[in-house]
């Protein structure tokens, strides 16, 4: 009996120990085939990470996902015809600037003036200007419908469809917040529909001297709205004439009611709300063809001049240019003009050192291609 247990354990032992150095020379083979080949150890790594955060942190590897994706910008018209290239006494950002006085015409600055680009939202001035002269009524109600190039892509938009506003309030944030469904709304209800409006647009491009200028729709989305410095002088001038153009442009923020609740609005252009500048009318612009642009009305150094900014490289490029210019006006001031025989500013060149422009924080506002009107 004793013998036949203990010869039951010695199998056992025996068994156990067959297991064992079967197990251990599986441990040795797969510890050499890693060694032999790294990339299977990153591979199974990689696995065995994919296993875990799909069982645990799969909302973490989606988040991560997309702090991972980089959005690259699409170079604009300006920037393809190099003209970010030129060299400008003020080193601006901006590849096209053009700066006069509005009761010489004297020109102050100058930089690729004569270029034609697109111009983006600066061309709802146009599209308000035209709907002002049809003396349509500011307070009959029209409806927010979708843009025919409203997409994910293109724009962002916080007036519903279907949403009822007066022609007033749509041009209000037409121009103040560059609300592009609010700019359609109101080229779409001009007396013949859009391509009326389109085609009043352009005629009075013509009758404002802009002859380099075309128009295809009235919000700025299209590429095709083009225009060189020198016309949207001519178009802010004519903007500045009227009150009510001056009012909505320059309005720091407004509120309307959306659905069931009052959606807030503010001025996409910063500048506005800053002490330093008093500002007649102004439209911003933004989208990737177009580069950021600005064009303004302000009264500056005891002047009151008409700016242009096309096609600015970087978000806050266009507040930092224009405030270059500022500065440089200031420490500058012009000498007494005489109508007859205008006096020449000082030469840039001579006069204006490197100027930092300060960083300016908005919240993102109207969105163009790619990327954001406001700053």
């Amino acid at each position: 009996m004793r013998s036949s247990v203990a010869m039951e354990t010695a199998n056992r032992g025996m068994s156990l120990g067959i297991r064992f150095g079967v197990w251990a020379a599986g441990v040795a083979a797969f510890v050499c085939c890693l060694v032999a080949n790294p990339a299977v150890a990153a591979t199974e790594g990689q696995g065995l990470g994919a296993v875990k955060s799909t069982t645990g942190k799969a909302g973490a590897t989606v988040k991560s996902r997309r702090k991972a994706r980089v959005v690259v910008e699409r170079p604009s018209l300006g920037q393809k015809q190099g003209l970010r290239g030129t060299d400008d006494p003020l080193e601006l950002k901006s590849s096209v600037a053009l700066v006069l006085d509005q009761d010489t015409d004297e020109v102050l600055v100058s930089k690729n003036a004569e270029a034609v680009l697109p111009i983006a939202s600066i061309t709802k001035l146009m599209t308000a200007i035209v709907v002002l002269d049809a003396e349509q009524p500011m307070d009959e109600p029209l409806k927010v419908a979708k843009v025919s190039l409203d997409t994910p892509r293109n724009n962002h938009s916080r007036l519903r469809v279907g949403t009822e506003l007066s022609r007033g309030e749509l041009m209000h944030l037409a121009l103040m917040s560059s609300e592009n469904r609010a700019a359609y709304a109101i080229g779409a209800a001009y007396p013949g529909g859009l391509p009326s409006m389109v085609e009043a647009m352009n005629r009075k491009a013509r009758e404002l001297g802009m002859n380099d200028s075309h128009f295809v729709e009235p919000t700025g989305l299209s590429a095709d709205n083009r225009s060189s410095a020198h016309d949207l002088a001519l178009l802010v001038k004519a903007a500045y004439q009227n009150p009510v153009l001056r009012q909505y442009s320059t309005a720091t923020d407004a509120s309307v009611p959306v659905g069931r609740r009052l959606v807030q609005f503010r001025n996409t252009n910063s500048l506005v709300r800053s002490p330093m500048w008093d500002i007649g009318v102004q439209k911003t612009g933004y989208i990737s063809e177009a580069g950021r642009c600005v064009v303004m009305q302000a009264q500056l150094a005891g002047r009151k001049l008409i700016m242009v900014l096309l096609d600015s490289a970087g978000r806050y490029s266009r507040v930092g240019d224009a405030e270059r210019i500022r500065r440089w006006l200031d420490a500058h001031p012009a000498i007494p003009v005489n109508p007859a025989a205008p006096a020449p500013m000082p030469p840039a060149a001579s006069l204006s050192p490197k100027l930092d422009s300060a960083p300016v924080t908005e919240r993102d506002g109207d969105l163009g291609r790619s990327g954001s009107d406001t700053f």
